[in-house]
């Protein structure tokens, strides 16, 4: 995804006010071996594009005054009621360097597993997003959950995932869950009454 920038030189509250008022963002990009560099992105484009799950876990091309750079959104702050994005961080990144960003989990065939079909399970997202580690020409825009084989009962860890190649998961103290199927306590009194 493109998105155009400008450098500003100043900075500080009031800068920034006057800049929110006149439809314009303030951002920053930093990282890699440059300095960082303020810069300010027209308003509607960005809150536009933040609504898009891709901008958010994808290599970007920023353009700052006719200079292109490959960047990740790392943070962005939003006003608590106005429909108003206040600020917007950057990072550069190298080709050749791995990064770790937060990819989203994309659920899919839940309604032909047999945890639903038979058993009348719930299944449940324990996880929505993964954290993963990879070059940047390897980061996948979604990892794909396959829930065609969860029986009820049964539960998918981040080591069943079926990860890119070049991809790797960052786990922090055991196998994590990703997806559980339970029966509904109802479901299992209905059962049990039928027989």
């Amino acid at each position: 995804m493109k998105v155009i920038a400008f450098a500003r030189k100043e900075q500080g509250t009031g800068a920034s006010r006057r800049l929110r008022n006149a439809g314009q963002t303030p951002g920053i990009i930093y990282g890699g071996t440059e300095a960082p560099v303020s810069i300010t992105l027209d308003h509607n484009a960005l809150y536009h594009a933040l609504k898009k799950e891709a901008f958010h876990s994808s290599i970007l091309d920023l353009e700052v005054d006719g200079k292109s750079e490959k960047v990740l959104l790392r943070d962005f702050q939003v006003h608590a009621y106005k429909q108003l994005v206040l600020h917007a961080d950057f990072q550069r990144v190298d080709p050749n360097q791995k990064i770790h960003v937060k990819v989203p989990l994309h659920f899919v065939n839940a309604d032909v597993s047999p945890a639903v079909k038979l058993s009348s399970a719930v299944i449940s997202h324990v996880a929505v997003e993964l954290d993963v580690s990879c070059l940047p020409a390897d980061l996948p825009e979604f990892v794909e959950v396959d829930l065609s084989k969860l029986e009820a009962g049964q539960s998918i860890h981040v080591s069943q995932l079926a990860l890119p190649k070049g991809v790797t998961a960052v786990v922090h103290g055991g196998d994590a869950t990703v997806a559980i199927a339970v029966v509904p306590a109802g479901a299992t009194s209905a059962e049990a009454e039928a027989k």
